[in-house]
């Protein structure tokens, strides 16, 4: 080989040496990254992260294992190893004097789908929650009976009522056991509260004590546009409904009125088994979500009159899709039409 040849040889080593080193090492930070966790781990992980949405906490918010551990119910070990999980997966970073700590806003985790399986907390959920709707559980329930019933550990019924809990479906008694709180359990009440609604939401954007709250308003544009994006397909039924009464609950809250909020809040606490019950036709919430994104930009563009009257036409549209299905949903039967989770 003349010393020509070979310096051409060289110099196109050195061209493709980075490149090489440069794909190694994504080979190996690629598997390095751990397989989904199981269990315990998989929920705790999908927990902190429904804790990191509902807070809204910034990049950068620091996230103390014993406040989650507080939060959702468990120990620090399960805590401390979905915060690993999480760290992998880029969604928080720790350092040795920090801990852990939100690398990505919460907007930003909206689109981040985690592994479910059949026996996932929101299965376990929405299985009790079916349960209780069609009157198989009774009113009063205690953690040893759940357990048996299901054949689940302690953490997992515990993670289960406390998340009822906290959506104000049950609560702990002052003894032992826990209480079912109540719900629209007929279809006479499920339709008096569209009905109510329709009267005290349009209102609350014409009450003249009405302010937008910038931060919350853009949230919830955030939510609608996050679904939009993907969120529609892939979020569980829980997380749908929670962005769409968030929505209603929050253009309520600008009023400054505090019956009117509670009052909303009340309704969307009753409702909650029954929505959570139907299935939903996610093809409908495309259209919604853009209805949602409509009334937003009349509210801010000052145009309160004509958002009222949109918001009224939007629920009763709502109330006509969706009475059929919870009918058919609070008589235990399967429904034969899908309804719309984000109204």
């Amino acid at each position: 080989m003349t010393a020509a040849g070979f310096a051409i040889i060289i110099r196109q080593l050195q061209q493709e040496l980075p490149q090489r080193m440069n794909t190694s090492r994504i080979a190996k930070k690629t598997s390095a990254m751990p397989s989904p966790p199981s269990g315990i781990a998989n929920s705790v992980a999908a927990g902190i992260l429904e804790y990191i949405r509902k807070l809204d906490l910034p990049a950068g918010q620091r996230l103390r294992e014993q406040t989650l551990a507080d939060e959702l119910g468990v120990s620090r070990s399960p805590i401390r190893k979905a915060l690993q999980y999480l760290e992998a997966a880029g969604v928080v970073a720790s350092s040795p004097n920090r801990g852990f700590y939100l690398k990505q806003r919460a907007a930003d985790l909206m689109r981040l789908d985690m592994p479910e399986d059949e026996e996932s907390d929101e299965a376990l959920y929405m299985r009790v929650a079916e349960e209780r709707l069609s009157g198989v559980l009774p009113e009063e329930i205690n953690e040893v009976d759940l357990m048996e019933r299901y054949e689940l550990s302690r953490l997992q019924v515990q993670r289960v009522l406390n998340r009822m809990g906290r959506e104000g479906l049950a609560e702990r008694k002052p003894g032992r056991g826990w209480v079912f709180l109540p719900f629209l359990s007929t279809d006479t009440a499920y339709r008096e509260g569209y009905r109510f609604r329709m009267i005290i939401e349009p209102a609350a954007l014409l009450e003249p004590s009405f302010r937008i709250d910038k931060a919350a308003f853009d949230q919830i544009r955030r939510d609608q546009r996050a679904m939009l994006d993907g969120g529609i397909e892939k979020w569980p039924r829980s997380e749908l409904f929670r962005a769409g009464a968030q929505f209603h609950e929050t253009l309520v809250a600008a009023s400054n009125n505090s019956f009117l909020l509670e009052s909303i809040r009340n309704v969307n606490q009753l409702r909650r088994l029954v929505e959570y019950r139907v299935n939903v036709d996610r093809s409908r919430l495309h259209r919604q979500c853009e209805e949602h994104l409509m009334l937003l930009d009349l509210i801010e563009g000052g145009d309160r009159v004509e958002a009222s009257y949109k918001l009224r036409q939007h629920l009763d549209v709502a109330r006509s899709i969706k009475l059929h299905d919870a009918d058919e949903a609070v008589d235990g039967r399967t429904p034969t039409v899908q309804v719309e989770a984000n109204v």
